[in-house]
């Protein structure tokens, strides 16, 4: 009983850890997705440019990236045991969309475009990477 309960303990931190990485890239992301929009169409508030990532094409990556975002809040809030299969699956996609990739992955390819417009992204990305790396091996 004592393991289940270290296991679920150590999921959630897991899950909690990988939260807090992704919201902070998601929200480099988005300020670099920001300027890169102002250049060419003017400014745009926060609100709109939210929409913009629900809606536009250009921006569909960024949504999933909210999308997996909002699944990691599903898993850290469920009443039942998180399963090894549901974060080995979470854990997957998260890995392809930060990941480009030569079957043409349109989500990771825009991404990578971003990640190389803004420094910050590459730092947040890298702390992304760390925890996928060393403590979803497990």
């Amino acid at each position: 009983m004592f393991n289940t309960l270290q296991h679920r303990i150590n999921q959630h931190q897991l899950l909690s850890e990988l939260r807090i990485k992704l919201l902070s890239l998601h929200k480099i992301l988005l300020n670099t997705e920001r300027v890169t929009y102002e250049q060419v169409r003017g400014n745009v508030s926060s609100g709109e440019l939210l929409q913009l990532a629900i809606n536009h094409e250009r921006f569909a990556w960024l949504h999933q990236l909210s999308q997996l975002i909002l699944q990691i809040d599903d898993l850290l809030d469920a009443d039942e045991p998180v399963t090894s299969e549901a974060i080995a699956t979470l854990v997957s996609d998260v890995r392809t969309l930060l990941t480009p990739d030569e079957w043409g992955n349109d989500f990771a390819m825009k991404y990578d475009a971003a990640l190389q417009r803004n420094p910050d992204v590459v730092l947040a990305h890298a702390d992304v990477v760390m925890v996928l790396a060393s403590d979803f091996q497990q």
